[in-house]
């Protein structure tokens, strides 16, 4: 390179370098301008979070005191949310120069095209609604969803997906659309629930005997309903015992340790009075001439 062309590449570095500092000069007080929107729009954002917070508190607030359904309180405050953020980011957008108008014609042109992406959640959104009007169910209740198995008590139930807490302290995220197009079971519908329990017993053993223990620890029983109806019965002859069934009704929230509970002190009662539980088993009796041989 010669010194002619470096002059050159000199002189013409150094003319963009002019050039760029006179732009940069020629529209200071457009980027000024431009730096103070965006730290008033960083100004507004923090203020509108703030703002939200506190609309949010007062709409849970009201909700409490109107005694609502506690899943109604949780999803009304996710659609809030989700709303006035929505249109605290647009009024800043609008605030920046954006040309609003522009943008909701271009919403509104491909709000098919949204709809199609995003149809499952659409429709979880809807499924969330139908909980809230129908309610087949409600925070607190301890569900099991029939067609994966999932059971837990219901914990949140937002816009689109309704969080189950496990007896074992795991979270499960079913989507509400499952939800409302799939059966379930709600085991905590009702204040009572009615208690089955199924005792095998020898053959040898005293069924009377047997039927009479049972029907006395049930009815000693704290958490049993003694004004509901009480029953001991044979529920089945089966191959290497005498089933004795026993039914009773409890309150929903006892069910489980009463139920543990009490077949603890059946097997320890009957054993205790020499009634064999036996394990399964299988008679061989040998013919005559087969012991012959």
């Amino acid at each position: 390179m010669g010194t002619n062309e470096v002059t050159e590449v000199t002189q013409e570095a150094v003319e963009n370098a002019n050039e760029f500092v006179q732009y940069f000069q020629d529209h200071i007080p457009s980027l000024i301008g431009f730096g103070i929107k965006v730290l008033i729009a960083l100004i507004a954002f923090f203020i509108g979070r703030i703002l939200i917070k506190w609309v949010r508190k007062i709409v849970r607030a009201s909700l409490e005191r109107s005694e609502a359904d506690k899943g109604v309180e949780q999803f009304v405050d996710s659609v809030l949310k989700a709303g006035l953020y929505i249109l605290l980011i647009f009024s800043i957008a609008a605030k920046l120069g954006v040309d609003t108008t522009s943008v909701a014609a271009l919403v509104a042109s491909g709000g098919v095209a949204i709809g199609l992406a995003l149809q499952g959640s659409l429709s979880n959104f809807a499924g969330g609604v139908l909980i809230l009007l129908l309610k087949p169910f409600t925070v607190g209740d301890y569900i099991i969803e029939d067609s994966n198995g999932n059971e837990g008590t219901v914990k949140e139930i937002q816009i689109f997906y309704t969080k189950l807490s496990t007896i074992d302290n795991k979270t499960i995220v079913i989507p509400n659309g499952m939800l409302t197009n799939n059966s379930l079971t709600n085991a905590t519908a009702k204040d009572v629930r009615r208690l089955d329990l199924k005792v095998d017993i020898s053959y040898h053993a005293d069924l009377r005997k047997a039927k009479d223990i049972i029907e006395s620890l049930l009815k000693k029983d704290d958490c049993i309903l003694k004004e509901e109806e009480i029953s001991v019965f044979v529920d089945e002859l089966a191959a290497s015992a005498v089933i004795i069934g026993a039914r009773a009704w409890v309150k929903s929230e006892d069910f489980w340790p009463t139920r543990w509970r009490l077949l603890e002190e059946i097997k320890l009662t009957l054993d205790a009075r020499g009634i064999e539980i036996p394990y399964q088993q299988v008679t061989v009796h040998m013919s005559q001439q087969n012991q012959q041989r």
